[in-house]
């Protein structure tokens, strides 16, 4: 992996790379979106209890699980930013944040929406909820804290320690509905003992999330270029500047 990052250090290189792949991962995006969307709606039986509003789910877990991914990604890139002092890092790590945060709303929001015909109310303060919501926060703050400094280096780098800090919050969104009573339900997806949900709701989960996954890398490949661009911009003018005083 350090050998990659060392590879895509240098701005002209990742620009000429994402360039290469940004297409593919759009074009990838778009498929999957569609086969789980066209799975979900039209091949997937409703559930026996919940009926059609079960549907909500194929839009809801697989954001879930993107906000929890792209965050662990983001503890990944800090440490490589804080150990081994990687640029790249700290640019994956802050354009990682509006994706991730956006992820986050849509799985409060889809699941507000879901829980309403099921739980009889919009919101609940239980444990899962709550370390989403808290999730949510945690990726807003390192938006504002990272544009916060007009020093790219100190706001990266508050922006890793930040990270690395709600890191903890992890694996209580992951374990909370084992370790206390809530209202959420267990997982039937991701266990030790294999899944237990069906096979027919399986697939399109399983396509959402890659759909849901490559329109992270498209968005990155955007978000990255967009960063390096202003940076380029930055110095540009500021050594303009310097010249003329």
């Amino acid at each position: 992996m350090q050998n990659i990052f060392n590879f895509l250090a240098n701005p002209s290189r990742f620009r000429l790379f994402s360039q290469k792949y940004y297409s593919y991962t759009l074009f990838i995006m778009f498929t999957f979106i569609f086969l789980g969307l066209w799975y979900g709606l039209v091949n997937s039986p409703p559930d026996y209890q919940q009926g059609e509003t079960v549907r909500i789910m194929y839009v809801h877990v697989p954001a879930a699980w993107m906000a929890m991914m792209i965050y662990l990604s983001m503890t990944i890139m800090s440490i490589f930013a804080l150990v081994w002092r990687h640029p790249l890092a700290d640019i994956l790590s802050k354009c990682s944040a509006p994706i991730g945060a956006s992820f986050t709303l849509i799985a409060l929001v889809t699941g507000s929406i879901w829980g309403k015909p099921t739980w009889g109310t919009w919101w609940v303060w239980d444990a899962r909820l709550t370390s989403v919501f808290i999730l949510f926060l945690i990726y807003m703050g390192h938006i504002t804290l990272v544009r916060s400094f007009e020093d790219e280096y100190k706001g990266a780098r508050a922006g890793a320690i930040l990270t690395l800090i709600g890191a903890f919050n992890l694996p209580i969104i992951k374990f909370s509905v084992d370790w206390w009573n809530t209202l959420h339900q267990p997982a039937s997806v991701i266990k030790l003992d294999g899944p237990t949900i069906h096979i027919d709701m399986m697939i399109p989960l399983i396509l959402m999330a890659l759909g849901f996954l490559f329109f992270y890398f498209s968005f990155l490949l955007i978000n990255v270029q967009t960063e390096l661009n202003n940076r380029k911009l930055k110095k540009l003018f500021i050594q303009n500047f310097s010249v003329k005083h």
